[in-house]
């Protein structure tokens, strides 16, 4: 099995667990050991299901103000521990590779490992909804072959997108490329770099 298609096997118990109760609020039982990138994934992957649903439930156009901004806010939480979150498996990848010598003609990628596999997590949630909508009962034929032409697509961008993170990865093992882990620096959620934060400290 290739990394990717770990990580997908990983993504889709992820989602079909969240999916045996369908709750936001369900508690994470990640089944993988503390400190692995299994673990690391699997969390990753709860955590987009998770927000996925909240930004459904936020679109509802007769939701309440006061909980679309508790929504609005949870939201916002829930993109700051996704971000830490590939952070950490970049740290993870790194550590993993930390032995490898570049060569002198090595090259960098336009984007890391971990952000590669983020957008991977997005297209497993992306296939299961699409095919969900591609199978519904209720709806008409049109909409179900539209659905299932994009499911067609995404499925075949999956295959795509998991093929070079794996050559990526070969890369940077073999020294044909480095890495490096930059930190997102989300200046919104500091209240030292938030100008309406620090503001409200100051009076």
């Amino acid at each position: 099995m290739t990394f990717t298609e770990n990580c997908n096997t990983i993504f889709n118990r992820a989602i079909n667990d969240y999916h045996a109760t369908d709750n936001v609020d369900t508690p994470i039982n990640n089944p993988y050991d503390e400190g692995t990138m299994d673990a690391s994934l699997y969390r990753k992957c709860w955590i987009d299901t998770v927000q996925w649903h909240l930004e459904d439930i936020i679109r509802d156009p007769g939701i309440d103000p006061a909980a679309a901004l508790q929504l609005k806010r949870r939201i916002d939480r829930s993109n700051q521990e996704r971000t830490d979150l590939v952070e950490e498996i970049d740290s993870q990848l790194r550590e993993k590779y930390k032995d490898v010598k570049p060569l002198p003609e090595a090259t960098i990628n336009t984007e890391s490992p971990a952000w590669a596999i983020d957008r991977l997590s997005i297209l497993a949630l992306k296939i299961y909804h699409m095919r969900e909508q591609a199978g519904r009962a209720d709806a008409d034929a049109e909409h179900r072959a539209k659905c299932a032409a994009k499911l067609d697509v995404l499925l075949e961008q999956q295959t795509d997108l998991g093929t070079a993170i794996c050559q990526l990865l070969d890369d940077i093992e073999a020294g044909r490329k480095y890495m490096k882990v930059y930190r997102q620096m989300k200046m919104y959620n500091d209240p030292a770099t938030n100008p309406v934060l620090y503001a409200r400290k100051d009076k």
